[in-house]
């Protein structure tokens, strides 16, 4: 057998005994072809069907037995699970990584929903804090209104409040679309990364604070501007977008999207072209 010659030098990395593996999974989806998106799975999702339908009281569980549960109807192929009696509980619907059609029929309490990939959801009620906190794909809609924090981290997907939301909407976002059909409160967009808010009613002080990148547009009032939010000029392309995404919200189809104002991050903080040491000396 002939020798096979392998590269022998070593990176930095290597040679302090790190990992060097190369990452892969939905969020690295751009290192593949987009047309295999839809090939990659998490290990251990069902396939399910969307026209098998049950419900589910969850009256007298707590919430990681309602959320086992959940888990255990999709593994026998329900696709849509109606939830009735949620009763504010906490936490519920965390961590699925499945296509899924969930109704909660009641309001949820804090962090509802949270890392999720991939369910479609209504919420027929309000929510707590942080719900949806590191959504990564999929859509939530809240009929009602939601807590602060709202969306929190959020890296896809398209997350829907009907009502008015707390403070601090959209903090340390990286992706994905949140609609807010009143409200929001103060610090919304506090250090958002990338992706898009969209609020048709009045908004609190310090807006689109500290923000890095991403897009903030308000059809209301704005209580004052956040350091290194500024205006932008709002373009026809911008304008179709909102329309045909708040179409596809169910909320704002007859608002007049030209009024709107464009909020995006000016790029002048001190620490704004600072990029982050490519390596850690000293490390262990």
């Amino acid at each position: 057998m002939a020798n096979l010659k392998t590269n022998e030098k070593k990176t930095k990395a290597q040679s302090m005994g790190m990992h060097t593996e190369v990452l892969t999974g939905r969020t690295q989806q751009k290192f593949f072809n987009p047309d295999e998106a839809e090939n990659f799975y998490y290990f251990g999702t069902y396939d399910v069907d969307f026209n098998k339908r049950t419900d589910l009281d969850v009256k007298e569980m707590s919430a990681p037995e309602a959320n086992k549960e959940i888990d255990n109807l999709m593994s026998q192929g329900y696709g849509t699970i109606v939830i009735k009696n949620p009763q504010g509980k906490h936490s519920l619907g965390v961590g699925i990584l499945n296509k899924l059609n969930l109704i909660f029929e009641g309001s949820l309490g804090y962090f509802g929903m949270g890392s999720c990939d991939g369910p479609t959801v209504r919420i027929n009620g309000r929510v707590g804090w942080s719900c949806a906190e590191n959504l990564m794909a999929g859509k939530v809609v809240i009929e009602k209104n939601a807590g602060s924090c709202f969306g929190a981290a959020i890296r896809g997907g398209d997350l829907i409040c009907k009502g008015s939301v707390g403070a601090r909407t959209g903090i340390d976002m990286k992706g994905g679309t949140i609609i807010i059909g009143g409200d929001a409160g103060a610090f919304t967009g506090f250090m958002m990364q990338r992706g898009r808010i969209i609020i048709l009613g009045d908004v609190g002080i310090n807006l689109g604070d500290s923000m890095y990148d991403g897009t903030i547009f308000i059809g209301g009032s704005i209580g004052s501007y956040g350091s290194d939010a500024v205006d932008a000029e709002l373009t026809k392309s911008d304008q179709d977008w909102l329309t045909r995404k708040l179409k596809v919200a169910e909320i704002g189809e007859n608002f007049d999207v030209s009024k709107m104002k464009k909020i995006v991050a000016g790029k002048k903080l001190w620490n704004y072209d600072n990029l982050e040491p490519t390596e850690k000396k000293g490390a262990i």
